[in-house]
């Protein structure tokens, strides 16, 4: 991980006095205003609880903080965990687990790890910018597959497609399940609300290229945004596309605004569409998610252009949120897919 024109900081930043293991901080001129703070991981498997089909559900996060900066990202909120902000901090400091690759190994070799399915991307996104610097995803998906643990990937990230040939390698022995986000079809909107991303038409053609990899792609059109990307027309322009792009499924669900980012999705509204203001107010008044009404009128609203298009409903898991793997339900067999050996401790220069 060379930086060129680098700027390190002191591993003692008073910013993150929330922030355990941290090696260095980082900025570099490839990434304008953003700072990342480099971390060595004590653990790397997350347990959730409540997941249906499963006693828990389980994920690994190699970022927190997301360069994406979308502006109605839920997890917006675990920042705070950190002594950082929901808002600006956020998108601009991300913290980035250099080693979780090499912890992952040695969790998934245990003989107690039931080889749970693993989700990924379910909080913040692995395949952000910064992946391509730090190159952890394939050290993750190497760990997973090599101990025979199903996984489940969730990405607005186009750099998915580096991976794919090493995720349809995995999937000869694993389930291995794929989804790309894409909730806005508008590309002025799309670039106000979460200008970090990739374009829609890039994360379409990724979409594309994973089913040519033999891939059964889920898309996730998540949020629906209320008075924005809810009409008839934008909903099935969406599809429209979702389907050419191959994709065989589509997950929605209307705009949900936790503590965090429901602050700094109110103040976007403010600013860019004012007339709106008051009817977010007071549609989110009373709760995170919008009132059982609306999401009934989006349903049926939806339900009809899904039938039109061809794309099956398809269901997120309950526990993280983010694609539902494949593999629950069935056993899974002793892998076959070689195991990665173990890496050495990452060079923090």
């Amino acid at each position: 991980m060379r930086w060129s024109g680098q700027a390190v900081e002191a591993s003692s930043s008073a910013a993150l006095i929330g922030v355990a293991g941290l090696v260095r901080s980082v900025r570099t001129p490839e990434f304008a205003g953003m700072t990342f703070h480099e971390v060595l991981a004590k653990s790397a498997l997350n347990r959730v609880p409540g997941q249906s089909a499963m006693p828990f559900g389980w994920t690994v996060n190699p970022y927190r903080g997301c360069s994406h900066a979308c502006v109605y990202c839920f997890a917006r909120k675990t920042h705070e965990y950190l002594d950082l902000d929901a808002g600006a901090d956020f998108d601009n400091e991300v913290v980035v687990k250099v080693n979780v690759a090499e912890v992952l190994r040695v969790e998934v070799a245990k003989p107690k790890w039931g080889r749970h399915p693993v989700a990924l991307g379910t909080n913040t996104d692995p395949y952000q910018r910064a992946e391509g610097r730090y190159a952890l995803m394939p050290g993750v998906v190497e760990a997973l597959a090599g101990s025979g643990t199903p996984l489940s990937i969730l990405t607005k990230g186009t750099l998915l497609r580096r991976d794919l040939p090493l995720l349809a390698a995995a999937a000869e022995h694993v389930p291995v399940d794929l989804a790309m986000s894409i909730a806005i079809f508008d590309d002025a909107l799309q670039q106000s609300l979460e200008p970090g991303t990739p374009s829609t038409a890039a994360r379409l053609a990724t979409v594309r290229a994973a089913t040519e990899a033999g891939f059964d792609v889920a898309v996730f059109l998540m949020p629906v945004l209320p008075y924005l990307t809810d009409t008839t027309t934008h909903l099935d322009r969406a599809f429209a596309a979702i389907r050419e792009s191959g994709a065989t499924s589509v997950s929605y669900t209307a705009l949900h605004l936790r503590p965090g980012a429901k602050e700094w999705f109110l103040e976007w509204i403010e600013r860019e569409h004012p007339q709106l203001a008051g009817r977010y107010r007071a549609m989110y008044r009373e709760s995170s998610s919008a009132p059982k009404g609306y999401r009934r009128w989006l349903r049926e609203r939806i339900t009809p252009l899904l039938r039109r298009h061809g794309l099956a409903r398809h269901d997120e898991d309950p526990s993280t949120g983010g694609l539902r793997s494949s593999a629950l339900g069935r056993g899974v067999e002793a892998p076959a897919f070689p195991a990665a050996e173990p890496a050495p401790r990452p060079t923090l220069f």
